[in-house]
């Protein structure tokens, strides 16, 4: 019995090697010649894990490995990588970049990230979703980004602006030393948790408020996982993984649904994004700005959404407004620590402005054209999100290619390595808002600024997170100077780990008050 088990062995030994080198040959001499035999240029992938090996190390993160292939195949107009056994078309031409995601939107609407609704309604959201159901929330929630609707919300961003200038404040009192990417993440937590969901979770003065937890605990570093959803979702789907973790994905479900079953209840209204949703909730549409008339989409206007699809908006809502922003925030002080000209040009504006028009509004902040030239360059030089994705869903040929895209391939553009170039943005590293002047800004193609993408599927959140964090950046330079410290990294090392470009640890900024 013995020798037949070892023989047995041996035999399954032999099966299971033969198999493994039948896949590697196939990968590399069939899948992994994919785009040579199309006549485009690719990245040398490595079987069988393709182009992404870097990323799944965390040696990168996915925004740092397309931006060095774009550098190194920017002389083509696109160019072709690997993840896993899946070709994945990669553009590098503006013009494309325009073609795939305006001129022939109809042809690349999907992102072809993985979700999964069955197993995790909260991935149903804007950011993930494809197909008509997209298109169905996005007309839905288009009106409720207006600019009525920003200056409705905006006195309670305001308030909160407040409590982040006291606690700065407190911090600076102590020691002259703040870490402030963990106070403004702070600060955009409380700003969201109250304008999407209506709560008071007063993180700026308890750093570990329940809502900064489940925030933390999101962002944990997940690079496989990360990979996966964002360059081989075929892989997810076939493995059932979930894109949100229990803990986090029920902290929003069920707090969404008390705060909503509680004002339908009680009859609370509040100038809130979840007042939006709630009547997106009960009759299909949002108020206009006037808070009269009703207006009505022309795709189901009377269709009402769901509990679970109101949650999944709030959780994106959520999700994407306090890390982008706080983000932006935290990168924009740390180049005002590095760059004292450019800190003191912005702050002699921020305070010009607020004295001549006697405070902080909604149109003051219009009147601030140096503050938004230097968060422009922020997200220039730190998109949150470094790569976008889209998905081929017919038949295309691309322009000046020759190239017809199959329907299902995977594309991206390399917005990291795009803003990085330094053929359109000269010494990229240097932090210079000049770049975004009327008559720089002429000179190069509209397509070569992506922090929000472009077309219809840009970031329907784009003049809240801005508003957000511009009045964060207003409040502290009003008030304060930012230095770095002996500790203050330079440059400011990225975390690999995460698909957002976040940077990696704190950021410690040394402040002195402003008189």
């Amino acid at each position: 019995m013995g020798l037949i088990s070892t023989n047995l062995l041996f035999h399954l030994f032999g099966i299971t090697i033969t198999i493994a080198g039948a896949i590697y040959l196939y990968l590399k001499h069939v899948t992994y010649h994919y785009w040579r035999s199309k006549g485009i240029a690719q990245s040398e992938p490595v079987v069988p894990f393709g182009s992404v090996w870097p990323v799944l190390t965390a040696e990168k993160s996915v925004g740092q490995l397309m931006r060095d292939l774009y550098l190194e195949f920017k002389r083509n107009r696109i160019f072709g990588i690997y993840s896993f056994h899946k070709p994945t078309l990669v553009v590098c031409d503006p013009e494309i970049i325009r073609f795939i995601m305006t001129k022939e939107f109809t042809a690349f609407q999907d992102r072809g990230l993985y979700h999964n609704e069955k197993i995790d309604p909260i991935s149903g959201h804007l950011f993930l979703l494809g197909g008509p159901k997209w298109k169905r929330l996005r007309v839905k929630f288009t009106p409720t980004f207006t600019t009525g609707k920003m200056k409705q919300m905006f006195g309670i961003l305001k308030e909160i602006a407040e409590k982040l200038s006291k606690c700065i404040a407190k911090e600076a009192n102590q020691n002259g030393v703040v870490e402030i990417k963990d106070i403004m993440a702070r600060f955009s937590t409380d700003v969201i948790a109250s304008v999407a969901f209506g709560i008071d979770c007063n993180s700026l003065e308890n750093p570990d408020a329940e809502f900064r937890e489940w925030g933390r605990k999101l962002l944990t570093p997940k690079p496989v996982r990360n990979t996966l959803m964002s360059l081989c979702p075929s892989i997810m789907t076939m493995l059932h993984v979930k894109t949100i973790d229990t803990g986090p994905s029920n902290f929003i479900i069920n707090t969404f649904k008390d705060t909503v079953n509680y004002r339908m209840a009680n009859n609370v209204v509040r100038n809130d994004f979840l007042d939006l949703v709630i009547q997106l909730m009960t009759k299909g549409c949002v108020n206009s700005d006037d808070g009269n008339e009703v207006q009505r989409d022309p795709i189901g206007a009377s269709e009402t959404i769901t509990m679970l699809e109101g949650a999944a908006q709030v959780f994106i809502f959520w999700l994407g407004g306090f890390e982008t922003s706080s983000s932006a925030a935290t990168h924009c002080l740390y180049e005002m620590a590095m760059n004292q000209d450019i800190q003191e040009k912005l702050a002699k504006e921020i305070n010009t402005v607020l004295e001549k028009f006697g405070g902080l509004t909604y149109d003051t902040i219009m009147k601030m054209p140096y503050l938004d030239k230097v968060v422009s360059e922020t997200l220039r030089k730190y998109p949150s999100f470094p790569i976008l994705n889209r998905e081929c869903n017919r038949e295309v040929e691309l322009p000046e290619t020759g190239f017809i895209v199959p329907t299902g391939t995977p594309i991206i553009v390399p917005v990291l390595g795009i803003h990085w170039d330094p053929e359109i943005y000269p010494d990229p590293d240097r932090f210079d808002p000049e770049r975004f002047s009327e008559e720089n800004m002429a000179k190069r193609h509209r397509y070569s600024y992506l922090p929000f993408g472009e077309g219809p599927r840009n970031c329907i959140g784009m003049r809240f997170g801005l508003l957000q964090t511009k009045i964060g950046i207003i409040t502290l330079l009003s008030k304060f100077r930012f230095k770095p410290t002996p500790d203050t990294k330079v440059p400011l090392p990225l975390d690999t780990g995460n698909f957002l470009l976040m940077s990696l640890g704190g950021v410690t900024l040394r402040l002195e008050e402003r008189h």
